[in-house]
C-alpha cells in the first residue's frame, strides 16, 4: 500500500502529464453546487476514477470530476463533488485532493458547501462565509505517523480561513448585491442529521452554521499553505424548537437555489486576486 505522500506524488505525476497549465487556485464544490462549471472555460475534465488513489464521491449532488480551466482571469481546477468521511472514506482519503492540488501548484482554496442554519436569523438559500470552525467529527486527517515531507505536524489554526479572502468577498458580494452572512460553521461526522437536543447544544457553542465537510480539508489546507476561502450555502434553518423534517432532496434544491451568488462571488473574488497589483 502506498503511503500519503507516495499518493499524491503518484497522482501530481499522472495530472501534470495532462495539465494544459499550472493552477493557481483549487475551488471544491459541495452537495449542489456543481453548477461553477457554467462560468469556467474549460480545457480539460478528468474522472476521478483515472487518477491515482482518488476514491470516487458516492453522495447525489457530486459528479465526480476535475475540471481544468480558467475563471475570473484565473487558471482554475475545480473539483466537481468531494469525499466525506461518513461515504466510509478516512479523513486522510477525504483529504488527499487537497495535497494534491497544493502539490499541482495552486496558492489560492475556495471551498463552499451545504449546511444547516443555526443562527435563527438565518433564511435557507442565505450564503455564509466562514470565518471558523469547530470539529466535532471525532478525528483529525492529520492524526498519524509523521511525515514532515507533508507539512508541519502541528500547523497552527489561529487564523484557518484567509482574511483577507474573506475581505475580498465581501467586496464582491457587496457590488453584486448578494446579501453575505458571517458565522462559524461547525462539523459532524454524519450521514444523519442533528437532533433537536444536538441543534441546541451546537448552537450553545457558538456555531452558526453545520455541516459535514470542510472542516478536514480547512486543516489540511493549513498544513500544506494554502489560503484559504470557505462559503456556505445555507440549505435549511435549524430551530430546536421548531424542528421540521428535513429530505436530501430539499437540501440539494436549497443548494441549488445558492449555487448562481456563491459562483458569482467566488468569479468576483478571483477576478479581484488577478487583478492585485
Amino acid at each position: 500500500m502506498a503511503t500519503l505522500y507516495q499518493s499524491v506524488k503518484d497522482a501530481v505525476f499522472f495530472l501534470r502529464s495532462r495539465l494544459p497549465t499550472k493552477p493557481e487556485a483549487a475551488i471544491v464544490l459541495g452537495t449542489g453546487l456543481g453548477g461553477l462549471d457554467d462560468r469556467v472555460q474549460a480545457a480539460l475534465k478528468i474522472s476521478y476514477e483515472e487518477i491515482p488513489h482518488f476514491h470516487p464521491s458516492t453522495v447525489e449532488g457530486h459528479r465526480g470530476d476535475l475540471l481544468f480551466g480558467t475563471l475570473g482571469g484565473c487558471s482554475v481546477v475545480v473539483m466537481e463533488g468531494r469525499l466525506h468521511y461518513y461515504e466510509g472514506y478516512t479523513l486522510q482519503q477525504t483529504t488527499l485532493p487537497v495535497r494534491i492540488l497544493r502539490e499541482l501548484g495552486a496558492e489560492l482554496l475556495l471551498i463552499n458547501s451545504a449546511a444547516g442554519g443555526l443562527d435563527p436569523n438565518f433564511q435557507p438559500g442565505d450564503v455564509m462565509v466562514i470565518t471558523d470552525h469547530i470539529n466535532l467529527m471525532g478525528d483529525t486527517p492529520l492524526r498519524g505517523v509523521s511525515d514532515e515531507r507533508l507539512g508541519e505536524r502541528f500547523p497552527d489554526m489561529s487564523r484557518p480561513y484567509d482574511r483577507a479572502l474573506i475581505g475580498i468577498a465581501g467586496e464582491a458580494a457587496t457590488d453584486l448585491r448578494i446579501p453575505l452572512k458571517h458565522g462559524v460553521y461547525v462539523a459532524v461526522a454524519g450521514p444523519n442529521l442533528e437532533t433537536p437536543a444536538e441543534t441546541r447544544m451546537l448552537r450553545m457553542l457558538g456555531a452558526d452554521a453545520v455541516g459535514m465537510s470542510t472542516v478536514p480539508e480547512v486543516i489540511v489546507a493549513n498544513q500544506v499553505g494554502f489560503r484559504t476561502l470557505a462559503l456556505a450555502a445555507i440549505t435549511n434553518v435549524n430551530l430546536p424548537d421548531k424542528m421540521e423534517p428535513v429530505s436530501v432532496q430539499q437540501v440539494i434544491a436549497n443548494a441549488e437555489r445558492c449555487q448562481p451568488r456563491i459562483a458569482a462571488i467566488l468569479e468576483g473574488v478571483l477576478q479581484r486576486w488577478s487583478s492585485r497589483p
